[in-house]
């Protein structure tokens, strides 16, 4: 009876009461399309009905069901691939003529749910208060609507939210086990696979996970173990600058235009100047501020003239080769970044089906409590999250600092990374595609964020739970 009164199972419990509920029985919530799918539709095999006017199509109405079509009429590298590929087999054999997208929601609530639990079953620290209080945060903060809502949908951002909170749990799980198990270490790994290849944004942040892999590989002695985090640790970085180097000519082409017309040159004070120290020609001038999907640009975005005076002469290492010697002009971006960084969900994109009668772009805020409190009260200036960001890694190095055993200190470790990780995709939106679409761009900070919440949560629980115990030993002892 004990064992299943764990805090973990009620957990299990609550997960599934919230998700049914949610993505699954009654009203269809799940989010439209901005034109992103059909980068996903076009490889596996899905597409929309064909007498679906566009307006209905994009931005304002979600959709439940697709048409099966052809695979690979276009290719775009993701690990999202495997997940839409299995839903699609699956949800194939219950229903032959749609593809129903839930199946791809249960799919990612499943995920969902065991990195919940992994994070609850081994973070409640023998303590009741500390498993209850994970328990409540991760079902209040993660299994918000503005989260949910992208599991029927085919965006790319759950796979990156779930793989990251799934390398979290399982590496938190291998410093918790008193012999970690192999088995864990590939799923660790996985994990991490799984987020580096969800977006082409997400490649550099391999290095950092295959370094911190090493760190693992101390945890035993044996060579067969050693041998085995360091040879997925350097898996892990051939695929990282793999990944990189996979992404699609016209997308690179897409952000790195959206990053100095719609980035650089937007609102810039010397529009010429800074064009001239690009290295580009000034009559591009006449495209400052204006983005890649605009229709009414002076000079059409695949004019051929662009390919040798824009796309071939310019980098991103260009563009950050700009900002670190005009550090003022980053941090203006970054303090617009900030303004729209406690958004977890795109606004202007519907929850709805276009037969529920509502409005265009309507949206459901069933469940919604953490992602409204985030965005009307938590601060969304530089300045806040620079404080959130100091405290936490202070925090995390004086763990480091004062537990000198390997364990305690490779968690700490996996923290600061997840720290690094907020830090990293903050800054990327700003140097790979400008100001454009910032608050879904962010997605991934939003999810770092407010895992650095919880944990913050947590630990000072923990501290203040742990003064009362030695106080009262001390009494005891007094006594």
């Amino acid at each position: 009876m004990k064992k299943w009164l764990a805090v973990e199972n009620g957990f299990l419990l609550a997960a599934v009461c919230i998700v049914i509920p949610l993505l699954f029985a009654g009203t269809f919530i799940g989010v439209a399309d901005n034109g992103d799918f059909l980068r996903i539709m076009g490889s596996i095999g899905l597409n929309y009905y064909a007498d679906e006017p566009y307006e209905d199509r994009f931005f304002g109405y979600s959709h439940a069901l697709f048409a099966y079509d052809t695979f690979f009429r276009g290719f775009y590298p993701s690990s999202q691939l495997i997940l839409v590929v299995t839903a699609r087999f699956i949800g194939r054999i219950f229903n032959g003529d749609a593809f129903d997208i839930r199946v791809l929601g249960a799919l990612y609530a499943a995920l969902l749910i065991a990195a919940g639990y992994i994070l609850v079953k081994y973070n409640k620290s023998k303590s009741l208060i500390i498993g209850l209080l994970l328990a409540i945060l991760l079902l209040f903060v993660f299994f918000d609507i503005a989260y949910l809502a992208y599991f029927n949908s085919l965006f790319g951002e759950p796979v990156s939210h779930l793989s990251l909170l799934l390398t979290m749990a399982l590496g938190l799980m291998l410093v918790g086990q008193e012999k970690p198990s192999r088995k864990t270490l590939v799923l660790f790994f996985a994990s991490i696979l799984f987020l580096v290849c969800a977006k082409t944004q997400n490649a550099p942040i391999g290095i950092g996970f295959a370094l911190l892999g090493l760190r693992y590989a101390g945890l035993r002695e044996d060579r067969p173990w050693r041998r085995l985090a360091a040879a997925l640790s350097a898996l892990t970085v051939v695929v990282s600058v793999g990944m990189y180097a996979a992404a699609p000519k016209d997308f690179k082409d897409i952000n790195i235009y959206q990053t100095v017309f719609f980035g650089i040159l937007n609102e810039s004070p010397d529009v010429e100047g800074d064009l001239e120290e690009l290295g580009l020609p000034a009559r591009l001038a006449v495209l400052a501020g204006t983005n890649y999907f605009q229709s009414d640009t002076a000079i059409k975005q695949n004019d051929p003239s662009l390919k040798a005076d824009f796309y071939d002469r310019i980098s991103h290492l260009d563009v950050l080769w700009f900002y670190m010697k005009h550090p003022g002009r980053l941090i203006d971006k970054m303090e617009y970044a900030a303004e729209n960084g406690m958004s977890i969900r795109p606004y202007y994109l519907g929850n709805f089906e276009k037969s529920e009668g509502k409005p265009s772009g309507a949206l459901s805020y069933a469940y919604s409590g953490w992602s409204e409190f985030k965005r009307h009260y938590v601060p969304n200036e530089l300045w806040f999250i620079v404080l959130v960001f100091a405290l936490y890694f202070t925090a995390a190095v004086w763990e480091w600092v004062r537990r000198p055993d390997r364990k305690s200190r490779v968690a700490a470790e996996l923290f600061v990374l997840l720290g690094l990780t907020g830090i990293f995709s903050f800054l990327i939106p700003i140097v790979g595609d400008g100001q454009a679409d910032m608050g879904k761009h962010l997605f991934l900070f939003n999810v770092v964020f407010d895992m650095m919440l919880v944990t913050a949560v947590i630990w000072i629980a923990h501290q203040v739970i742990s003064l009362f115990f030695l106080r009262e030993r001390n009494r005891v002892a007094v006594q």
